[in-house]
Parts: C-alpha cells; structure tokens; sequence
C-alpha cells in the first residue's frame, strides 16, 4: 500500500525543510549542507510486504501509484532500507512507484531453503534485484543505490540494460572482480579495508556475530564522520540487522572479494563478463559526498566507464557515505533528474 497522502506530504515537507538550498542548487549538480536530513527519530519506513523471488522471500516497502514509473533503490552494509526513509515519500509524491528491499540477510529478506548457499557475490545481489522485478511485474526500472546497493544497480545496469531505464549511483562504478581484488593496494588504501581482512579470519567472523550492533556503528562513524545521526535514528536501522542469515551474508561477500570463498557456479559466466569491466550504456548520474570516509574511487578514475548520459554530482557540506539518508533532497532529485536523461 502505499502512505496516505498526508504523511507522504508531511515527509514531502520535512525533507523540504532539510533541502531547499540543495533542491535551488542541484541544477548546476551540487549542493550545500542544507540537504542533510537532520537526525531526529522518524518511524521505520513501511509497512514492509513480503514476497517471494528467486532463492528470496524478500521484505521491501512499495510507495507511490502502481502504475507509475518504477524506482527500485538499494540500501548497503552496514544500513538497511531506513536509509531511504525520506528520500522515497519524496518520489512517491511525484507520481513514481517507489520499491525499497531489504538485501538478503536483512531485514525480514530470508533465504528460503536451508540447503541453499548463504551467498553474497556480487551477481547474486544483482540477480535478486531483477529476480523482485520479475516477481513484481516490473518491465523496467530506473535503478538507485548505494554501497551494496550501488553496486548491485550497476551490475543490473549492465548485464540488463532494456530493464533498467537509467541509473543513480553513488560512488560510481563499483563493479569487480576477484583477480582485480586480488592486487594490493598502497598501503594508506589497504587500512582504509581494515574490516574486509578482519572479516577474512574466524576470530573477525565470531567477533561480528557477537558484536554486530556496536561493529555497525563504528562503521557508521568512520564512513560518515560529520553526520551526527542519534541512537534513535540508528537503533531504527540496527533492528534490521538481527536476520538468520546476516552474519553468513557479510562474511562471505568480503571474503569472496578476495578469492577466500567460493560463489556459485551458475554465476560463473555473469562474474566472468562483469570482470572486463562492461561499460554502462544507459543515462547515469554518480554521486559522491564530500566527507565520505569510506573507502571509494575518485570520479576520474570512473568516467569512461559511463558511455551514455552522464552526470557526476559531489555533494557538499560534510556528506557522507549514506549519502541518500544525510542527503535525502539530493538524491532524490538525481533520481527525478536522471530520468530526463533517459
């Protein structure tokens, strides 16, 4: 269902409130600190529907009329779908059909089989995303995300371009690969990654299940370390981490990244394409916050891999890297705007 019209202008209007500088400015790309959502403890986003797709019974939240254009926005680790609490009513109100799911391993998102692999490479991310498509009944999609999620939107982007309309992407193109996580980085890139080779032993694996909560937060800190979120507005958030299935998720994603863990075979040809670095075809704009702390490229280092409209966007005002949360005004209007590119 979607929200009743007076909550979704009462978010309308608050995240005015929060972004009328970044709503004048966004039309020459930038933005100021006025974007930011100002920490406060709103309600979970919701209510959250279930269905299945795929390997998935995937909880996510719909907003908007069903017949709108669809939006399909994916959140990353350490966050959840909480992070588009503002963002989403903003596109609702304009006439779009808002989908916002959990990963696998959050949420209520469960695997459905015990047998299956709790696996978290990147191709499996893309194919539950076009897999909640189908279940849907989604033709085409503009795609949105960060993190994780950016990820997962330019994998979709690329390997299926008639269903994705255009693309949001906050740090760019983050597609990889095994063999190219395999070579070392300086040493000043290798400690910004400290929590992947953490993660790479038993002792980080047990350290995370036992401490996932407070391990989360410290994330949140480092990655946006002048977004003064309150525990009201991460306790929101932390509640989606207590799935079955998170730990084995985030354990295995990193270390399938660097050649530890094994994916899955019926992915093997989607990982064999995505490692020459496809190029993205479709209208794209990428994003970045001007405080990100989390490890991320540079724009220049990502520009020829955006073949058809394109735009970058730096955010400023001490941005960081949930950059849809503490920006919510901006990317919203990257989402309004990529769609003229289209």
């Amino acid at each position: 269902m979607s929200k009743p019209l007076s909550e979704i202008l009462n978010a309308d209007r608050r995240s005015f409130l929060h972004g009328a500088a970044a709503i004048a400015t966004l039309a020459g790309g930038s933005a100021t600190a006025a974007s930011r959502a100002a920490p406060d403890a709103l309600a979970p986003i919701g209510p959250v529907k279930q269905i299945g797709a795929g390997v998935l019974s995937i909880g996510y939240v719909e907003m908007g009329p069903a017949g709108g254009p669809a939006v399909l926005l994916f959140h990353g680790w350490p966050y959840d779908i909480n992070a588009f609490a503002e963002v989403a009513p903003l596109l609702a109100a304009r006439g779009y059909r808002v989908i916002v799911p959990h990963l696998r391993g959050y949420g209520t998102t469960v695997i459905r089989e015990a047998e299956t692999p709790r696996n978290a490479q990147q191709a499996a991310l893309a194919a539950d995303g076009l897999a909640l498509m189908d279940a849907l009944g989604i033709r085409q999609s503009i795609v949105a995300g960060f993190d994780w999620g950016a990820r997962t939107a330019d994998i979709m982007a690329v390997l299926w371009p008639e269903r994705c309309k255009a693309l949001v992407s906050v740090s760019g193109y983050l597609i990889g690969s095994q063999a190219g996580n395999a070579k070392p980085l300086p040493p000043a890139a290798e400690l910004q990654w400290w929590y992947q080779f953490y993660f790479a032993t038993e002792r980080g694996k047990a350290g995370y299940a036992a401490n996932a909560k407070d391990f989360n937060k410290l994330i949140w800190q480092l990655a946006s370390p002048k977004w003064a979120f309150d525990t009201a507005t991460y306790d929101r958030s932390a509640a989606n981490f207590v799935n079955p299935d998170h730990v084995a998720i985030v354990i295995h994603n990193y270390r399938w990244r660097l050649g530890l863990a094994e994916g899955e075979a019926k992915y093997d040809a989607i990982e064999a394409k995505l490692a020459t670095g496809p190029v993205v075809t479709i209208p794209a704009i990428t994003m970045e916050g001007d405080a990100n702390g989390a490890p991320h490229p540079d724009p220049s280092q990502y520009r020829a891999k955006f073949t058809g409209p394109y735009e970058h966007r730096l955010i400023a005002g001490g941005i960081g890297h949930n950059l849809p949360q503490e920006a919510p005004a901006a990317f919203a209007k990257a989402v309004l705007d990529v769609a003229k590119l289209a």
